[in-house]
């Protein structure tokens, strides 16, 4: 199944399945559904029963390009991100390929949904970009198997962990630039497991500013630690619930690593595409713009 959450015209936020170029709003079909993805990644029951269920002939739909859409997941208990998972991007940022991963976390102000601004900040230029692959977390657990961490995937959606280096920089934590205000924006499809490769392995991911600039280009099969291998390993210090996030790396191209540096500017587009899922799109605006104190 493919979700979108979002609004439709002045209604509240919703969950829809995507048919095609049009959505079924399974938020008014059960209303155990919720306004986000939360309750579906924990109910493999309610999963099944609409996914039953929005599949009858003659469900009212709306076209999909009418929904704003709003967060996957609007308060995930963790946002769990790896660093340095591709090993060319290892390299052109001067680390040293790791044997344990670099993880990080993200809180919930930094996050937005795809189409809303991404904000660079008034007190650096530094905004860069990274596309990634995320994961949304569906059955929990502590010390799972690799073997059998796949079965605990809800969805995978679209990740832009938009980073300013400058502070990212500053100390051996990367927390700091990891967690500006408006700066990773996700979504805003989310992709159940059935309809991807086993771990969403092999698909094409990139980053684009406009229709044309391609700064990032790669695949998800280049990635040093799988999926699995990454809730197995997280599942060993952390017990993991449906809704959580992990973030998987970005690959590189990224714009603190380029001659000259390509940092993201006020007036411009990014788009992160990963095959099989879609596009996450973010207009960039300077925070002095928005009239912040």
């Amino acid at each position: 199944m493919r979700f979108i959450v979002g609004r439709h015209g002045s209604g509240p936020t919703h969950v829809y399945k995507i048919v095609g170029d049009r959505a079924v709003d399974l938020t008014a079909l059960d209303g155990a559904v919720g306004a986000d993805l939360s309750s579906l990644a924990g109910d493999r029951a309610l999963l099944q029963r609409l996914d039953e269920r929005s599949s009858v002939d003659g469900l009212a739909q709306v076209p999909l390009h009418d929904i704003v859409p709003a967060l996957p997941i609007d308060r995930p208990g963790k946002v769990l991100c790896l660093g340095l998972n591709y090993v060319d991007h290892i390299k052109e940022g001067g680390y040293d390929v790791p044997t344990y991963p670099a993880f990080f976390m993200r809180w919930r102000s930094s996050l937005m949904a795809a189409g809303e601004p991404m904000v660079r900040p008034s007190c650096s230029e530094q905004l860069d970009y990274e596309a990634e692959l995320m994961v949304i977390i569906g059955q929990g657990g502590r010390h799972i198997a690799e073997a059998d961490a796949l079965n605990h995937v809800f969805a995978y959606t679209l990740f832009n962990d938009g980073s300013v280096r400058e502070y990212q920089r500053k100390t051996h934590q990367w927390g700091p630039g990891k967690n500006f205000d408006a700066t990773g924006p996700v979504g805003p499809v989310a992709v159940t497991p059935d309809e991807l490769p086993a771990g969403a392995e092999g698909l094409a991911i990139s980053t684009r500013v406009g229709d044309d600039e391609v700064l990032q280009s790669a695949n998800t099969s280049d990635m040093l630690w799988s999926v699995a291998r990454t809730i197995a390993t997280a599942s060993e210090f952390a017990t993991l619930e449906p809704g959580d996030l992990i973030a998987m790396g970005t690959p590189p191209g990224v714009g603190h690593a380029r001659k000259p540096q390509r940092w993201l500017r006020p007036g411009e587009t990014v788009h992160v595409d990963i095959e099989g899922i879609g596009t996450c799109s973010s207009p960039i605006v300077a925070e002095e713009a928005l009239g912040a104190p």
